[in-house]
């Protein structure tokens, strides 16, 4: 049976919550949260009742990603043995953007109203996340 490396899985996570502050803080911060309609009173409404719970929950789903993406790690490895260690991690997390996360985000353009390049920014995360994510889990 698998069993993860547990520090690669948590170190994953903690890769994707830390991308996480990057890319919705000082890179594109303030573009998502125009194109959000956010304020920075909302912003402060929010800091005010607290974000604790809101970054455990993030965390958590961040560490049930790395989790199952350590399998597809996995997969795609034995199903390309000849491929280097880098390009099984960035291919794992590649295909698990496309397949998941890109058409899932989708319904927020096409049924919510939502900008295309509010989804770019949203679903770009991921996919730099999950193969950030892939390519630590690969080597571990």
């Amino acid at each position: 049976m698998f069993e993860p490396n547990w520090y690669a899985v948590v170190g994953a996570a903690v890769l994707a919550m830390v991308l996480g502050f990057l890319w919705y803080g000082p890179l594109f911060g303030k573009q998502w949260m125009a194109m959000m309609g956010f304020t920075c009173e909302h912003v402060e409404e929010a800091k005010k009742k607290g974000v604790g719970k809101s970054y455990a929950l993030m965390a958590l789903g961040s560490l049930l990603m790395a989790y199952v993406l350590s399998w597809t790690v996995l997969s795609v490895g034995m199903i390309r043995p000849l491929l280097g260690v880098t390009h099984v991690g960035l291919l794992a997390g590649f295909w698990s953007w496309l397949g998941f996360v890109a058409p899932i985000t989708l319904g927020s353009v096409l049924w919510e109203g939502k900008p295309w390049k509010l989804w770019a920014l949203n679903s770009g995360y991921y996919l730099v996340a999950l193969c950030m994510m892939g390519v630590l889990l690969a080597h571990y």
